[in-house]
């Protein structure tokens, strides 16, 4: 069983910047694919960015690209997320998800992801 433990969540000014940290359990976190997602009030949990196990390829959804930096650092068990020019409609609860396997077929699809983390809250006041 995979914990994933996220943090950084907070309070931001549009135009502002969080980071996000999400340690995961378990001795074989650098053969999985680790992804973000968030869900605001009254919509569906979406998709946010992924990143391989190695880190050398990265998905970004369209609404943050440019804007959002995922980033791992395997010895450490932790991934990253690097939020800059934040605006109020990225506000929402964050999750941190990780896969049971260690090939899934659509990075995007929380449908692929078993382990998640409680979610961290950000809020970005215009």
């Amino acid at each position: 069983q995979v914990q994933l433990i996220e943090s950084g969540g907070g309070l931001v000014q549009a135009g502002g910047s969080l980071r996000l940290s999400c340690t995961a359990s378990g001795s074989t976190f650098s053969s999985y694919v680790m992804g973000w997602f968030r869900q605001a009030p009254g919509k569906e949990r979406e998709f946010v960015v992924a990143i391989t196990g190695s880190g050398g390829s990265k998905f970004y959804a369209d609404s943050v690209k440019g804007r959002f930096t995922i980033s791992r650092d395997n010895a450490k068990n932790t991934v990253y997320l690097q939020m800059n020019s934040l605006k109020p409609e990225d506000t929402a609860i964050y999750y941190c998800a990780a896969p049971k396997y260690e090939y899934i077929p659509r990075l995007d699809h929380a449908g692929h992801y078993n382990y998640w983390g409680q979610g961290t809250q950000v809020t970005v006041s215009s």
